[in-house]
C-alpha cells in the first residue's frame, strides 16, 4: 500500500479538497483508496458522510492509532491511503509525515504559503521525509508574473509537481456535494488537471520504496 499526505503549517491552502478530488481520480485509475481524516475540523469526514458512497472510504484518526489504522486498511487490500492533516505543526501532522511515503506539501503563490513551506520543508528534511510541492490555486493567467514567483520560489526548496492547479469553481462544487472534481465536470479542465496530477503522484510513487522497508535497512 502506498501512503500519501498532505502537510503544511498553514490553514486554507486547500489539503482537503485536493485530498477528496485526488482519492477519486486514484479510485477511477484503479486503486482501492481510502482517505484518513487527521484534522480536528473533519472537513473530509463531512465529504464522506455527503458522498453516501462506499468507494472512497473516510476515517478519523489520531496520531497514536494513524499507524494500527494503515496497517488494517493494508490488510484489507487499499492500495491507496490519502491522508489529511490540520493546517498545524503538532502530533498529527508529524505522525502523519513520519508515516507517508510522499507527503504533497500544497501552496498557494502568496508570500505567507511560501514562508509556511519553507517550515514543512524543514520539519520534513529533519525526519528524512520524502516531499513534493503542488501548487495549489493559482490566479488566472493575466495574474501569471505571481505564479512564476511562486514556481520559482518552490522549486529552490525541492520539487513542484505538475501540473498547477488553478483556482476554478469546479473543485469547490464537487468538494459540496461530495464528489470529486473528475465526476463533478469530466469533460472540464480542472478534471484533466487532476488526472494529471494523479498521473504525476503515481509515477513519483513507483519509484519510492515504502517508508517501512527504509526504515529497516
Amino acid at each position: 500500500m502506498r501512503t500519501i499526505s498532505l502537510v503544511t503549517q498553514k490553514g486554507g491552502a486547500g489539503k482537503s479538497t485536493l485530498a477528496s478530488s485526488l482519492a477519486v481520480a486514484a479510485l477511477e485509475a484503479g486503486e482501492r483508496v481510502c482517505l484518513i481524516d487527521m484534522d480536528a475540523q473533519a472537513t473530509l469526514t463531512l465529504w464522506g458522510k455527503t458522498r453516501g458512497e462506499a468507494d472512497v472510504p473516510v476515517i478519523a484518526a489520531s496520531a497514536g492509532k494513524l499507524n494500527a489504522v494503515l496497517a488494517a486498511l493494508e490488510a484489507k487490500g487499499v492500495t491507496l491511503a490519502i491522508i489529511d492533516t490540520p493546517g498545524a505543526d503538532g502530533p498529527a501532522a508529524s505522525a502523519a509525515m513520519a508515516a507517508a511515503q510522499l507527503n504533497v506539501i500544497p501552496a498557494r503563490p502568496t508570500a505567507f504559503d511560501l514562508w509556511a513551506s519553507a517550515n514543512t520543508r524543514k520539519a520534513l528534511k529533519d525526519m528524512r521525509g520524502d516531499y513534493v510541492f503542488v501548487l495549489n490555486q493559482c490566479p488566472p493567467a493575466q495574474q501569471s508574473a505571481r505564479v512564476d514567483e511562486g514556481i520559482a520560489a518552490l522549486e529552490a526548496m525541492g520539487g513542484l509537481l505538475s501540473p498547477l492547479v488553478l483556482a476554478r469553481v469546479d473543485y469547490q462544487e464537487a468538494a459540496r456535494r461530495g464528489w470529486g472534481v473528475t465526476e463533478y465536470n469530466p469533460g472540464g479542465a480542472a478534471a484533466d488537471e487532476m488526472r494529471a496530477l494523479w498521473a504525476s503522484l503515481k509515477k513519483r510513487l513507483k519509484a519510492k520504496a515504502p517508508r517501512a522497508a527504509n526504515k529497516a535497512a
